[in-house]
């Protein structure tokens, strides 16, 4: 499965790439600046590099010139707004393998990028009738990611939120309508904040656009506490529920709850890749998503073993660590699932984790690494 990197400091032009890249079967990777491009490089290998000219800490140029001084020939796919012919001169002296102008279509976008992997036009992911490509997902994605959306004018407002909500939750924030709305287009969210008085924005208009590019999110009104009825006020104008300002633990967490945890996906597992999905919600929840979690990792590992894979990779980065023992016993259960099912695993864990693992006989057999490139690296 081709890996894609895709290096942009706008985070809505990285997830609409994604949005139009991942139905193809590949494995999309993202960084935010030319050096964390150049880190992401450096940690696991990738196909082909989709760049953005204008960016701040190190631009587009500036990376592909420490890639190529450096010997890195992946092919590069630059997105620029400028199409002056001098630019493109001296980007294609630098190595580019094409370019794409923005705006883009999505079409043109994939037409480029199968181009640059020299793919057919007609390629597509086994059992869509076109192409053939590379063996189809052994054990398929359990769950979606959890995300969430933050709209909201005030950059504090953002993090705020995101120190509340837990971590395992994918929070994406903007700072106007227009921004969100791109966003809606390339992700599904579970759940949506929006300031109730957003400047230059009608409520009612703005709900009936969520509404039809979130038909499923649950939207949710933030707004200061008055002595009208800002809850009624706020469902009149489209809203699922309000959250009251200032934000308190509680709500949030209710709110979290409500969203994500009664249906909250466990696994994410692709090909021989595994992601353990993190816990939210309160202490007293932890035995059962533990109990749910080894009913699930069973599930998944026999799927690989039944496709013939004898090895996979595991993101347990996320694996909650509040009870040592409880964990230890969840990891000792995965050993020997997978080793009546003669799967070799390579887990990415913590520090942390590695002491938990120690600890405990039956789990010592496990392969323990910092990261999960470096768990790929050592395949």
């Amino acid at each position: 499965m081709p890996r894609i990197l895709t290096v942009d400091d706008s985070r809505a032009i990285r997830m609409i790439v994604a949005k139009q890249l991942q139905p193809l079967g590949f494995e999309i990777g993202e960084a935010e600046d030319g050096n964390d491009g150049l880190t992401k490089l450096q940690g696991a290998p990738y196909d082909l590099v989709v760049l953005d000219v204008t960016m701040p800490n190190l631009d587009g140029p500036g990376m592909l010139a420490k890639m190529r001084a450096g010997g890195n020939r992946t092919p590069v796919l630059v997105l620029t707004s400028e199409s002056k012919t001098a630019v493109v001169s001296t980007l294609m002296r630098l190595g580019i393998t094409d370019y794409v102008l923005k705006p883009f279509k999505g079409d043109e976008l994939k037409a480029k990028v199968l181009k640059a992997l020299r793919l057919p036009a007609d390629y597509a992911p086994a059992g869509n009738g076109a192409a053939s490509t590379p063996a189809p997902t052994a054990a398929a994605a359990v769950a979606p990611e959890k995300r969430a959306l933050v709209l909201d004018d005030m950059e504090n407002v953002h993090k705020k939120v995101r120190s509340m909500i837990p971590a395992s939750v994918t929070l994406d924030t903007s700072l106007n309508a227009t921004e969100a709305m791109g966003l809606c287009r390339a992700n599904k969210y579970a759940l949506i904040l929006v300031d109730g008085e957003l400047p230059d924005a009608n409520p009612a208009s703005l709900t009936r656009q969520l509404r039809f590019l979130q038909p499923k999110a649950v939207l949710v009104a933030m707004a200061l506490r008055t002595a009208n009825n800002v809850a009624d006020e706020m469902r009149a104008q489209g809203f699922d529920d309000i959250l009251l300002k200032p934000f308190t633990n509680p709500a949030v967490e209710a709110l979290v709850g409500r969203c994500f945890q009664d249906d909250q996906e466990l696994i994410f597992a692709q090909e021989t890749f595994i992601r353990l999905a993190g816990f939210y919600g309160r202490d007293d929840r932890l035995e059962s998503y533990f109990q749910r979690l080894s009913a699930k990792i069973k599930e998944v590992i026999g799927k690989l073993a039944e496709a013939c894979f004898d090895s996979a990779v595991l993101d347990a980065t996320q694996l909650p660590l509040g009870q040592p023992m409880r964990a230890a016993q969840f990891m000792a259960e995965v050993c020997k699932v997978s080793r009546d099912c003669g799967v070799t695993l390579r887990v990415a864990g913590s520090a942390e984790l590695a002491v938990v693992i120690g600890g405990f006989e039956d789990a010592k057999a496990l392969r323990l690494f910092p990261s999960v490139e470096e768990a790929r690296a050592a395949a």
